[in-house]
């Protein structure tokens, strides 16, 4: 292939002046994170005491307890409605008492946490009263022997 069957590149200035500033962007960002995780201590990856990991502290178990994480120890999955709800209260007290000392950015994080876990406590307090109703499980501690007690409607 000749010279002139060659397809030619053309960079035009502002092509090249706009990735050269989005190169520096890209570099200051990384001097930023290098910054940041020099000035914190610990570990790299380790977990930082701040308030996203204090909310997380307290909705991971109500997750495990409603049967959305497997237990560390065995893997199956954990169904204990009191344990899960006292967690999540336990993030409403955290709401309450923080509230306006809050970033916008951690008011909609525990707001956020608080919604799910709500709403998720319900669906799975429902389906589990409805699957005892039915029949399809035993709570835990009901004898064998004994029939299934109709769920209650709290």
């Amino acid at each position: 292939m000749s010279d002139a069957d060659r397809p030619k590149i053309i960079i035009d200035d502002d092509w090249k002046s706009q990735a050269q500033a989005e190169k520096a962007k890209l570099a200051e960002k990384e001097r930023e994170a290098a910054e940041k995780a020099a000035a914190s201590p610990g570990k790299p990856g380790s977990p930082q005491a701040d308030f996203t990991e204090l909310v997380r502290t307290l909705a991971v178990p109500a997750l495990m307890y409603l049967g959305q994480i497997p237990d560390p120890q065995t893997g199956q999955a954990i169904l204990a409605p009191e344990a899960a709800k006292l967690h999540i209260d336990l993030l409403s007290v955290l709401e309450a008492k923080t509230k306006g000392n809050l970033s916008d950015e951690e008011q909609q994080l525990i707001t956020g946490f608080l919604a799910d876990l709500r709403a998720l406590f319900v669906e799975i307090t429902q389906a589990y009263a409805k699957a005892v109703k039915e029949g399809k499980i035993r709570p835990q501690g009901a004898p064998p022997s004994a029939p299934i007690p109709p769920a209650s409607s709290t």
